[in-house]
């Protein structure tokens, strides 16, 4: 009921008392006063699911107000210290997914240090998070997924099994995600500052990736460009491929050195923030080195005035897509512009 500003306590618990020994999913959000503890009424009980919003957590006892069959677990807007979530995590011993959206973590000292340790979690999303130290040790995770965070530091500790990493619109300084991720599948990166030759010393040795996709991406060193001849070379299974376009002072990043063909590419997503008459061209490469292609999606940042040179690089740019398609009839070609 998120529109009741506050429920009664009592109420609640009533419904909770009643329902907690048959209960297996659980969503709670919703504010009451006073506050309802519900790890000590749902405690001990057989719950799988357990979403909890617009609460505080406070003096976690893991002996007591354990959760021995709960399997996903999700705090958003959530008042917690760094220790009552470590020790929330270790009394859910088969937990696989965990979320944590827009935490308030109470501050221990002067730096706001993060340290988890689930030997069962397999994936985990974070987002709307500022933190000094983030530390995540877990060695059957699957899915990584960061999102509007602030962190200093944020490093995972595992045995080599994450498939899927995606960031977006994260500020870090620096980041670890294990030197073991031979098993990476998906890498989304998007609205980020990187230092590419330390991410792509990260993500080099995946050569089982299906999909990369760079979105908005900005390179700390500015001379730094990546090139097509390196992803190909790299991930020979690349299915799925997603590169926004940008070109700063003459030099285009994603360039187009090398002759490798990215072979196993069916799906190839192009956009732009700034459009000019080089991005036909970009594309026009693009399709030639991927002589698999099904389907091409091209993304375009349309602004409500636009002057007559702008409406003639538009024009010029449809004019030749209308053209290069006639080479290519067995690709599926979709646009979105916003």
């Amino acid at each position: 009921m998120d529109d009741v500003d506050e429920f009664s306590a009592s109420t609640v618990i009533a419904w909770l008392m009643y329902t907690r020994e048959t209960l297996r999913r659980l969503f709670y959000n919703v504010r009451t006063s006073p506050n309802v503890n519900i790890l000590e009424i749902c405690g001990r009980q057989k719950l799988e699911t357990l979403a909890l919003a617009h609460n505080s957590i406070t003096g976690v006892e893991p002996n007591f107000q354990r959760f021995p069959c709960l399997k996903s677990l999700s705090l958003s807007h959530v008042s917690i210290s760094a220790l009552d979530l470590s020790l929330l995590l270790t009394a859910c011993p088969k937990l696989e997914s965990l979320e944590l959206v827009n935490l308030e973590i109470a501050m221990s000292d002067a730096q706001v240090t993060v340290e988890l340790s689930c030997p069962t979690l397999k994936s985990i999303y974070v987002e709307a998070i500022s933190l000094d130290k983030f530390m995540l040790e877990a060695d059957s995770i699957e899915r990584l997924h960061l999102r509007d965070c602030a962190l200093e530091l944020f490093e995972l500790i595992g045995i080599g099994t994450l498939k899927y990493f995606k960031i977006d619109d994260v500020s870090v300084i620096h980041l670890d995600i294990g030197e073991t991720i031979d098993n990476l599948e998906v890498v989304d990166v998007s609205n980020f500052t990187i230092i590419w030759p330390k991410f792509y010393q990260m993500i080099s040795r995946s050569s089982k990736l299906r999909k990369l996709r760079l979105w908005d991406v900005a390179f700390d060193d500015e001379d730094e460009v990546v090139d097509l001849e390196t992803i190909a070379v790299c991930f020979p299974q690349l299915k799925h491929l997603a590169l926004s376009y940008e070109l700063r002072d003459g030099v285009m990043h994603y360039g187009l050195q090398g002759s490798s063909n990215l072979e196993n590419v069916m799906v190839l997503e192009l956009g732009w923030t700034v459009i000019n008459d080089l991005f036909s061209h970009w594309v026009e490469e693009l399709l030639k080195r991927c002589p698999n292609l099904r389907k091409m999606i091209i993304f375009g940042s349309v602004s409500e005035v636009k002057s007559h040179e702008e409406c003639q690089i538009l024009a010029n740019f449809t004019s030749s897509i209308v053209q290069l398609m006639r080479k290519y009839m067995n690709v599926e070609v979709h646009f979105e512009f916003e």
